[in-house]
């Protein structure tokens, strides 16, 4: 038994009584930007990560064994002490060691293992040895007892040990890791959907394959492998106890009806294999029958914003929950200014900030422009506010409101304020200022926009931070009112 399914044993033991009577379950999250849909994913993948205790160096030493027989694991005893730069072995050395034991508990042997050792090495040693008198020799001869009475390992034989030399190296470098976190064991896969995302990725596909039959030719050939959805189905078809789940970034950012394909019936959850409706259909490239397990989740993450995408069919939505990721302002912290002594001379609440820009976007741009309060989970001082509304909130805003002067400034409720306490200004206002001579254009900051009149500025002030935007005051006025 491997490794791979010691720890599914156990963890299938360990999980089934808690996973096999939930629901199938198919959702996505949706919202505008910065909502923390994504996050959402990143939640839902610690539910489906199953973290164990680091394994004892015995069990590391079981895992490495189990596969092999008392001949290799001499070899091995032998590579690992000359690692230690320790080329002679004498028996009892042998006998003691960590693989050897490890062989000798599992196949319950307690007893004359001293014997089993003498009689491998015995048998295997070199016909033309001058210090090894032993009749029944194997063909391939692996050791020699050199004049002390040590055995060693001939130097002409580890090139034909490379398998064991790779196995030493991986077990060498699990004992590292094993050392310095616990185990996990991942049941989900996750995946950013894009325009150039297919049902080759996705479910089935034809990829070029580099065979190399010698150095010096190498020939192309097609194979079909699964895609993403199709690998974690099949884990999950063998692993029926517990739940696996498929996650899925930004899902509309691709044609998923051409993405899912034949498995668009497939999906729904009475549909499921071992369900009453259960479905089966031919894969569009292997044409081998195919059905989606009960155990397999399907999570994915929808933004409402970007009006460049085509939204999903009805015949898909009807497959799914969809759980709406609004802003949320009471995630947000409060920016204490202080003096030099700490004392806090005013505040500027961030939660009341996005709650007024929200309110003012809702009304002259609709719901799907609001702001998400992930814009501002990173901000804990003036300075770092002045950077969110320069690099990201107001470049956002002036895209979807088509950098039209008017409505951009009732968001930040400038209208009724002195030009210079202005955020947003018109391009003209100070001509002989040379930041403002031109105004904003969604190909940059300060670039040259087709129709002046849509133009705008940012107010120089803010993007230096002079005042009157270092203080709290001026970002007060953006709470709603």
């Amino acid at each position: 038994m491997s490794a791979y399914d010691l720890i599914l044993a156990f963890l299938s033991a360990a999980f089934t009584a808690m996973t096999t009577c939930q629901p199938t379950q198919n959702c996505i999250y949706f919202g505008v930007a910065g909502t923390g849909k994504t996050h959402q994913l990143l939640a839902l993948a610690k539910d489906y990560t199953d973290e164990f205790a680091a394994l004892s160096i015995d069990e590391l030493c079981a895992q490495l064994v189990t596969p092999l027989n008392w001949r290799e694991v001499i070899c091995l005893v032998f590579l690992e002490f000359k690692n230690k730069n320790q080329e002679l072995i004498k028996v009892p050395e042998l006998l003691e060691h960590p693989f050897f034991v490890a062989k000798a508990a599992q196949n319950l042997r307690d007893k004359n293992l001293s014997a089993t050792a003498w009689s491998v090495l015995q048998q295997f040693s070199n016909t033309d040895s001058t210090t090894v008198r032993y009749k029944n020799r194997a063909a391939q001869a692996y050791f020699d007892k050199h004049d002390s009475g040590a055995w060693y390992l001939l130097p002409e034989i580890e090139p034909f040990l490379t398998n064991l030399h790779e196995q030493l190296r991986e077990f060498q470098h699990a004992c590292q890791q094993n050392q310095a976190t616990a185990n996990r064991f991942e049941r989900f896969s996750m995946i950013s959907f894009h325009q150039a995302y297919g049902y080759e990725e996705f479910v089935e596909g034809i990829r070029p394959t580099l065979n190399s039959e010698s150095a010096s030719s190498q020939a192309m050939s097609y194979t079909i492998r699964d895609g993403a959805f199709l690998t974690l189905c099949q884990r999950a078809a063998r692993d029926p106890n517990r739940r696996y789940a498929m996650l899925i970034d930004e899902i509309n950012r691709a044609n998923v009806s051409r993405v899912f394909g034949e498995l668009l019936s497939l999906i729904e959850p009475d549909k499921r294999l071992g369900m009453p409706n259960a479905m089966t259909v031919a894969l569009a490239y292997s044409g081998r029958q195919f059905g989606i397990p009960s155990n397999v989740d399907i999570f994915a993450t929808m933004n409402t914003q970007d009006v460049s995408l085509a939204p999903l069919d009805l015949a898909f939505r009807r497959r799914f929950r969809f759980v709406e990721c609004p802003p949320t302002p009471e995630l947000l912290p409060i920016i204490h200014i202080n003096n030099d002594n700490n004392e806090t001379l005013a505040t500027i609440d961030l939660a009341k900030i996005l709650t007024g820009l929200n309110q003012r976007i809702i009304e002259s741009l609709g719901m799907e422009a609001r702001l998400g309060h992930a814009f501002f989970m990173t901000i804990h001082n003036i300075k770092e506010l002045q950077s969110a509304l320069i690099e990201q909130i107001i470049p956002q805003l002036a895209q979807l409101a088509n950098q039209q002067l008017d409505i951009l400034q009732y968001i930040f409720n400038d209208p009724q304020q002195e030009l210079e306490a202005q955020f947003i200004q018109a391009p003209h206002v100070q001509p002989n200022n040379a930041l403002q001579s031109q105004p904003f254009s969604a190909s940059g900051l300060f670039g040259q926009f087709n129709n002046a009149a849509t133009g705008f500025v940012m107010n120089p002030k803010l993007i230096s931070g002079d005042e009157p935007f270092a203080t709290a005051a001026t970002y007060q006025r953006l709470y709603a009112k």
